[in-house]
């Protein structure tokens, strides 16, 4: 009989990956960071382990946005949240999102697409975005994702 393989802690080795996000698409780069963090990308990927890598995403306020003249994602989508409190919804376009905080617009898309339990919260902490060009990771020797 076979037993499958299951990755353990001590060897789970994972890397530090660098993804540059001028120019690109938001979506296809969200699902390119979900893939590098849940480690679908490695022969051994386990789902319910996090056998994924670090990613340090740089240039988040260059990213680009699909939409046809008629109908612009920039002005059409909306993020919401909520105080809690009566009347406490805020809602903010994704124009003005990119403009005050580049960061949470590709979080959240990232989010979006990872599991929605403890592991994707674990994973989301491996995501380290940044809106210019400099980060503080230069000592993890990171390797440049094309």
């Amino acid at each position: 009989m076979y037993k499958s393989y299951y990755p353990k802690a001590a060897e789970l080795q994972p890397e530090w990956l660098l993804v540059d996000a001028d120019g690109q698409i938001l979506g296809r780069l969200a699902t390119q960071i979900a893939t590098l963090l849940l480690g679908k990308h490695k022969p051994s990927f386990t789902p319910g382990v996090p056998v994924g890598d670090f990613v340090v995403v740089v240039n988040v306020g260059k990213i680009a946005v699909t939409g046809t003249r008629t109908h612009s994602k920039l002005t059409e989508k909306l993020y919401h949240h909520h105080s809690g409190y009566p009347g406490g919804l805020k809602t903010v376009s994704l124009r003005d999102q990119l403009l005050a905080h580049p960061d949470r617009v590709i979080r959240s898309a990232v989010w979006g697409m990872l599991p929605h339990n403890k592991m994707g919260r674990h994973l989301l902490k491996r995501l380290k975005i940044y809106g210019g060009a400099e980060h503080p990771h230069t000592a993890q020797n990171l390797q440049k994702v094309a």
